[in-house]
């Protein structure tokens, strides 16, 4: 199904795609950045690694408000009203005097950017219907997955003219998705499909969607196999430049093969969506992410830092993550159709709370040897399959086997 001012699915998954991808552009654009920011702001590396930390913790928390704010108002203006704010926000960053400066207009970042990245999950969902969802949702992804491989490179050139440069450009590219959404997007929820946004009724509508196991098993699952990837993009430039020895030119050594990596499963997904049973999907893609997590732990035990044998693995990983994607993403949205926005929210927050604990917490305990990172990545890919494990999913695959074999 899809809404008649529409010309094709795939105008819609690049733009539900290029709104995804703002949050990404977000964090990897000034990676390459951290040492001049570092000397013009009087800030240590910690303190601007936590810059990271004053982004994503209001990411995770506001993702719960974006999809009940789409379900009220509708889908196109929660889109608007958060890229507007980021666009201010990043202007704030550009021209902010300290680290403690810095780090608010970080925080309003953090709150507004997430608007597209939720309500675009939602959106397909409201314009597709099954295998057609399943493929859509993968070629977003597989757009997607661009962005943390063009950004850095970005970030890398414009850092060439000043750090300042690098949140300038994102501004721009708030306001270009914004006049992109307003000319190209259709609003895909209709007035009488609206609910009332309350506190009162937001709670409920929680209350309903993380009551479901089977959603919280799903949800789980998903973040956890893409924070295994975001341990290293956390932890680029202390990977990179202190351990890998490349400078903040060189980042794209690491998310291009990563990103062709999480594109190539993309692909695969959308392929296989319709030609392949979901649990099997499932099953080949944690396949490839345990193969990956073993080899990146045993090249980091026996072997010297090196930048093909460390970041190879990564890549590969992707591969897989990005395969199960849009099982797990369409799974969980699914079980609740008529609370989609407020889902698609639930969803966000998992996976970024997971993120913001390892930016806070974990990767400064793990980014002084690449082994520690490599171990993150595993215990991040055990969550996930512990919980996946559980689902209907994976059970109906499980029940299907043990009928075959009697």
């Amino acid at each position: 199904m899809l809404a008649p001012s529409v010309r094709s699915p795939s105008v819609v998954a690049v733009i539900l795609a290029s709104l995804a991808a703002l949050a990404p552009f977000a964090i990897d654009t000034y990676l390459p950045a951290f040492p001049a920011i570092e000397h013009d702001l009087g800030a240590s590396t910690l303190q601007l690694q936590q810059s990271l930390t004053a982004y994503l913790l209001p990411y995770a928390l506001m993702t719960l408000w974006h999809g009940a704010i789409s379900d009220a108002i509708g889908r196109l203006a929660a889109i608007r009203y958060g890229l507007i704010v980021f666009a201010l926000a990043s202007v704030g960053c550009a021209l902010a005097p300290d680290a403690a400066t810095f780090w608010a207009f970080r925080v309003l970042q953090g709150l507004s950017a997430g608007a597209g990245n939720v309500v675009a999950r939602a959106m397909v969902r409201d314009l597709f219907e099954g295998v057609a969802a399943q493929r859509v949702m993968a070629q977003v992804q597989m757009i997607f997955g661009l962005a943390p491989a063009i950004a850095p490179i970005i970030g890398g050139l414009l850092l060439g003219i000043h750090w300042q440069a690098i949140f300038v450009f994102l501004c721009a590219y708030a306001l270009l998705a914004l006049t992109a959404t307003h000319m190209l997007l259709p609003e895909t929820l209709s007035p009488e499909k609206r609910v009332a946004l309350s506190l009162r009724q937001m709670l409920a509508d929680y209350r309903q969607v993380f009551g479901d196991a089977e959603f919280r098993r799903l949800i789980v699952a998903f973040g956890a196999n893409f924070a295994g990837f975001f341990v290293y993009v956390l932890a680029a430039p202390v990977f990179l430049m202190r351990h890998l020895g490349l400078n903040e030119h060189q980042f794209g050594f690491m998310f291009i093969p990563t990103v062709c990596g999480m594109v190539l499963g993309s692909y695969c997904a959308r392929r296989a969506a319709g030609k392949m049973a979901s649990a099997t999907i499932l099953r080949i893609a944690y396949g490839l992410m345990a193969g990956a997590v073993l080899a990146n732990v045993a090249i980091c035990w026996w072997f010297p830092p090196s930048v093909f044998a460390n970041i190879a693995p990564i890549a590969f990983y992707n591969v897989g993550m990005a395969l199960a994607i849009p099982v797990l993403s369409i799974a969980a949205l699914d079980q609740h159709p008529r609370l989609r926005g407020t889902a698609a929210s639930g969803q966000a927050f998992v996976q970024m709370l997971l993120s913001t604990l390892s930016a806070g917490a974990l990767i400064p305990l793990l980014w002084d040897h690449p082994l520690g990172l490599a171990l993150g990545m595993g215990a991040y890919l055990a969550l996930g399959w512990f919980f996946v494990r559980g689902t209907g999913i994976w059970q109906r695959q499980n029940q299907q086997i043990f009928r075959s074999k009697q």
